[in-house]
């Protein structure tokens, strides 16, 4: 069909790849154009990116009727990590047999769905396997499945998995991080563009942080017990561009976000163990920082206009009131040798895992130190300004996985036991606290939000849905009957649900 004219409309094939093929071409053709032509045209639209040659001002008409492009979902918790999509119509009730749109099987993966044009990605792990799938927005079609090398098999919290880590997607690539291989990045069709192997990791509850996009560059940050980095690599090849050293960080999957101020480079702000550090996109350099973080950072920062909100955890311990002082090293190095066994470790036995960072069996002073720095952080959610000073710290109910949303001035923060909070973002100010009724339950996923509803969803796969606002109105609880790890994606009045078995896409069906 290239080259042929329909009407007084040429229509011309810029590519075939099926990159294209979400935008395929106008919907309006003149009126004369035979049923034939129609047909070819429709059926051809299909395969490639058509473009029409027209007057300038029956163009303009043409885009001032067609409908806005798909929204897009196309990194962990969506548009800069907020959790919130710009949509209406979401439907508040949906289950197993009400209002699927479509319901596609899916192996086993904790990875959450992306959105970027008509596709959807995640990853998942069949017989052991290291697989990126590719499927259709409007059908839940699989249109392609990639597997990836996995040269380890690295050790996993419970809680964890090796289909973990979310990709990223820019429209036209899609950016995938295996913790037991590396980064891999596919184009639209599915051709493998580039691998960048990395590791292997010594992180206790294994790797988790999703892969971010900042201009012409992939970010990752690694946070690990020694040795812990954030780098970026090049979008085209997967080159290294730059790597900085992250010497306080020895735990924790956060997964960055962007800030663009008003002068100077885009800034990656990076939760990890202690401080959250703002590096320059272009070179890496940390251009400021905030403390007062714990030692396990696993949530992503969600920002406000002038504020960045981050939520940390690490033990009971942790909580104002709770917290020991670790002895000196010496005072518990019985022997004098410079180094503390398990049997001399005494009340810190307990934490022994975790705080021997090169699993060596013993307890250098170095690692001690960090021990005593992880007994003094505080749990808590922060507000940070944007020169690296706190304004506020709550420290209630604070979650270790799920993390805080910002939505139409509130803040909402539920912890992994199910305890809601709304607060005041400009304060801290408590709105009101409590478990949500009817989805008593452990939380992983973190909440997302749209069309005034805020979505929560439980292990269980319960997930309540509430009218925005501080007063946690609830319009209704739907059950999925599967367990729900994964953190749903919203666009264009649906929302899409992964579950231990599956991926819905709930809406108008």
């Amino acid at each position: 069909m290239t080259g042929q004219t329909l009407g007084h409309y040429r229509i011309e094939s810029k590519t075939r790849d099926e990159q294209f093929e979400r935008q395929a071409a106008w919907k309006v053709l003149p009126r004369g154009t035979g049923e034939a032509a129609r047909r070819r045209f429709r059926k051809e639209r299909l395969e490639g990116l058509w473009y029409v040659s027209a007057p300038r001002w029956l163009l303009l008409f043409v885009f001032s009727c067609l409908p806005l492009p798909a929204g897009d979902w196309p990194r962990f918790r969506g548009p800069n990590g907020s959790g919130v999509a710009d949509t209406t119509g979401l439907r508040a009730e949906f289950g197993p047999s009400k209002n699927v749109v479509w319901k596609t099987p899916l192996p086993a993966g904790h990875s959450s769905p992306i959105l970027s044009g008509d596709r959807i990605l995640l990853t998942v792990v069949e017989e052991q396997k290291l697989f990126t799938l590719c499927l259709s927005r409007r059908t839940g079609r699989v249109l392609w499945r990639r597997e990836c090398p996995r040269p380890r098999a690295e050790p996993l919290d419970k809680r964890n998995h090796p289909a973990s880590p979310t990709p990223a997607a820019d429209g036209q690539n899609v950016f995938v991080f295996f913790p037991d291989f590396g980064l891999v990045s596919y184009g639209w069709d599915g051709h493998e563009r580039w691998r960048t192997p990395l590791g292997p990791f010594n992180n206790i509850y294994g790797m988790g942080a999703s892969p971010i996009l900042a201009g012409d560059k992939v970010i990752l940050v690694c946070d690990q017990s020694r040795d812990s980095f954030a780098a970026a690599f090049g979008k085209g090849d997967g080159r290294l561009r730059w790597k900085t050293s992250r010497p306080e960080a020895v735990s924790g999957h956060s997964t960055p976000i962007l800030y663009q101020p008003g002068k100077g480079p885009l800034q990656i702000l990076a939760p990890g163990s202690f401080r959250m550090d703002a590096y320059s996109s272009d070179t890496g350099e940390i251009l400021w920082w905030a403390n007062g973080l714990t030692s396990e950072m696993k949530s992503t920062p969600v920002l406000g206009a002038d504020t960045v909100y981050i939520n940390g955890y690490n033990t009971p311990r942790n909580d104002p009131g709770n917290q020991i002082q670790a002895p000196a090293f010496a005072d518990v190095d019985a022997d004098q040798d410079g180094r503390i066994a398990r049997a001399e470790a005494g009340d810190a036995a307990r934490y022994f895992p975790f705080i021997d960072l090169d699993r060596d069996g013993w307890l250098t002073p170095a690692e001690w130190k960090t021990y005593q720095a992880s007994m003094a952080a505080e749990n808590g959610l922060l507000a940070i300004r944007m020169d690296g000073s706190i304004r506020w710290k709550y420290q209630r109910a604070v979650p270790q996985l799920p993390s805080t949303l910002l939505y139409r001035g509130v803040l909402y923060m539920i912890n992994d036991g199910g305890i809601l909070t709304t607060l005041d973002p400009a304060t801290g100010q408590v709105f009101k606290q409590g478990r949500l009724r009817g989805a008593v339950d452990n939380y992983f996923a973190s909440p997302v939000a749209a069309d005034g509803k805020v979505f929560f969803l439980s292990l269980a796969g319960i997930v309540s849905v509430l009218r925005a606002g501080p007063e946690q109105e609830i319009l209704a609880v739907n059950e999925l009957d599967d367990e729900c790890l994964a953190t749903p994606a919203i666009a264009d009045g649906r929302i899409y649900i992964r579950t231990r078995s599956a991926l819905y896409c709930f809406g108008e069906s």
